[in-house]
């Protein structure tokens, strides 16, 4: 009977266990936030002719491409790129080491001379903006979740890696209204002083990483997906300045096993209508709240009918939100 009992004890002992680390309980988001993301390397946006014609090594390169040396010179900068190519060139040539995906690629990039200035055929940039809403907060690890969805390069619409990144106080200024075919826009402006948090991470459920200003001790239940039902609920946003606020959405479909657009909903709050004609950008990360629990947030909009919108459980980001704790 002993050997029973000990082999028992033994096979719990090595059987896999998931415990997440998230609370049940989480500090409430919905304030707009201002994103900024340094990627590691120089991002290949897009490319010019010189001359009148491509240059040489250029069909080779793709945007969304990331340069990260010059002749085996890494670099992570704009100004990096250049110096490196002003000190290193040889026979107008050089060679680039780029990143695409999981490969590294040397490509060989012939250079044009024009009016003394060495010219590369590529538009790139280093360093991605813009704006969104806070979700939420972990009381405990301190950990917030935001967007819902990644961030991608506009012009390439690759997934921006990230090198280093902060989120900032933002004040709301003025907002582009949706209008059926056209998603509309928060516009803000940032507060580059007042650094919020860190940015670890940038995936397919939002961005994330440690929260680093005061936290206030307002908290909010976590609803589980199976709690998630057909009907009434409410999202918060911001509209002005800073002030977050509360408003009506109708939830009209659910999926609980799609990756990303868990729930359907339509806005039926009239202010919100009047002042943004829908969902628009900037609205992402807007925490979805039901029967007073979170139970999501605003990812998408459904761009031929902007009063629709999709939203992300809110389990999913907190699973995501705990493994960056693991890394």
């Amino acid at each position: 009977m002993r050997k029973y009992i000990c082999l028992f004890i033994c096979l719990i002992g090595v059987l896999p266990i998931s415990v997440f680390a998230y609370s049940d309980k989480v500090i409430l988001g919905g304030e707009s936030i201002g994103i900024q993301i340094d990627t590691p390397g120089v991002m290949v946006i897009g490319f010019y002719k010189v001359n009148g014609d491509y240059i040489k090594g250029v069909p080779e390169i793709k945007p969304g491409d990331l340069i990260v040396k010059v002749n085996d010179q890494s670099i992570s900068t704009i100004h990096d790129l250049t110096s490196q190519i002003e000190k290193d060139i040889k026979d107008e040539e050089i060679t680039l080491t780029v990143k695409r995906g999981e490969d590294i690629l040397p490509i060989n990039l012939q250079l044009e001379k024009v009016d003394g200035v060495y010219k590369t055929g590529l538009y790139v940039k280093d360093r991605i903006s813009g704006i969104g809403t806070l979700t939420y907060i972990d009381p405990t690890s301190k950990v917030y979740g935001a967007l819902g969805h990644e961030i991608l390069e506009s012009t390439t619409s690759e997934i921006v890696e990230v090198k280093t990144g902060s989120i900032f106080e933002s004040t709301i200024t003025s907002i582009q209204k949706s209008t059926t075919g056209v998603a509309g826009a928060k516009n803000a402006t940032f507060n580059y002083e007042n650094v919020l948090g860190d940015i670890k991470t940038n995936g397919t459920h939002g961005i994330y990483g440690i929260y680093e200003d005061n936290l206030n001790t307002s908290y909010i239940d976590i609803a589980k997906p199976s709690e998630v039902k057909i009907g009434k609920a409410t999202i918060y946003t911001v509209l002005n300045g800073e002030e977050k606020k509360e408003f009506e959405i109708e939830i009209t479909s659910i999926k609980e096993y799609s990756n990303t657009k868990n729930l359907q909903f339509t806005i039926t709050d009239k202010e919100l209508i009047d002042k943004t004609g829908g969902v628009v950008q900037g609205m992402s990360g807007s925490p979805i709240v039901q029967d007073g629990k979170l139970i999501g947030a605003v990812t998408h909009v459904i761009v031929d009918d902007p009063l629709t919108g999709y939203g992300i459980f809110i389990t999913t980001m907190l699973e995501t939100g705990d493994e960056i704790l693991k890394e």
